[in-house]
């Protein structure tokens, strides 16, 4: 198999790479708090080969050599946490975050983060608070607080989210703050693993410390606050994404032209040598 062959297929492998996260962005343009994937690229094995003595001619301008490389392949995939725009709900328990930060929510037995925040809440599961209700997110998962618990308030209560996160409760016997909905911001948004439902969990090899810093995280302090009746859109370009598409699908014709022209050219040459 000759260069040109190698080359063309390793491009078409990383191009299809490509078109598989355009895909993924283009399916999730109306999921509420989706966070657009990026795909990075790099040479394979490219090396300059010098060309014989005749080229090395007086006078000649261009540098000496040629690039001789083996196509293209995908390093990583990156999110772009850039905010998305905020769509305004009516709802008091849709809550949007204005800034960094991520919800923390109970899911299958760990935490996991997400920036949707489309709550409501359920009957709470503890048979010993069968008059309460708990704040869950739109797939059941448990919302959770500041001390990692989950948010319980009796069934006749009205509720309110304030900008700060608290969670302010009115009743008969007055109106008080029980809990405050736990927010974090990751400095190395890079490290979370994606999982199904628009979630982040924290990899097996790491820490929470290593991804989300030491230092504790308030609102307040990074200018974030929680508007109360919005939810945060996808921060996915539609026509973007399709600018993308258009020229990776050319590309990738392009790649499988190469590679059909030089199957052509070995054709010819095991011919001419038979």
């Amino acid at each position: 198999m000759n260069n040109s062959m190698i080359s063309a297929m390793v491009s078409m492998n990383a191009l299809q790479r490509k078109l598989d996260v355009i895909a993924d962005n283009i399916a999730n343009i109306d999921t509420d708090g989706y966070k657009r994937k990026e795909s990075s690229f790099e040479d394979v094995l490219t090396t300059v080969t010098q060309q014989p003595d005749g080229f090395k001619q007086n006078g000649r301008v261009s540098p000496l050599g040629y690039n001789n490389g083996f196509g293209m392949r995908m390093t990583e995939i990156t999110r772009d946490m850039q905010q998305g725009p905020l769509n305004q709900t009516g709802n008091p328990l849709d809550l949007a975050i204005e800034g960094t930060g991520l919800f923390a929510v109970e899911a299958n037995g760990r935490t996991a983060y997400t920036r949707e925040g489309a709550f409501h809440f359920v009957p709470d599961p503890d048979p010993a608070k069968p008059k309460n209700m708990v704040l869950v997110n739109n797939q059941g998962y448990f919302v959770l607080d500041t001390n990692g618990r989950q948010i319980s308030v009796a069934n006749n209560a009205k509720v309110a989210v304030d900008q700060d996160g608290q969670v302010i409760v009115k009743n008969a016997a007055g109106t008080n703050a029980v809990a405050t909905i736990q927010l974090a911001s990751p400095v190395r948004p890079d490290a979370l693993v994606q999982m199904d439902g628009n979630l982040f969990v924290i990899p097996g090899n790491l820490t929470k410390a290593q991804v989300f810093g030491n230092a504790p995280y308030t609102p307040a302090a990074s200018g974030t606050t929680i508007r109360s009746g919005y939810l945060e859109q996808s921060n996915v370009d539609y026509a973007q994404e399709i600018t993308d598409m258009m020229q990776a699908q050319r590309a990738y014709q392009l790649s499988a032209r190469a590679l059909t022209s030089s199957d052509t050219m070995m054709n010819l040459a095991n011919n001419i040598r038979g």
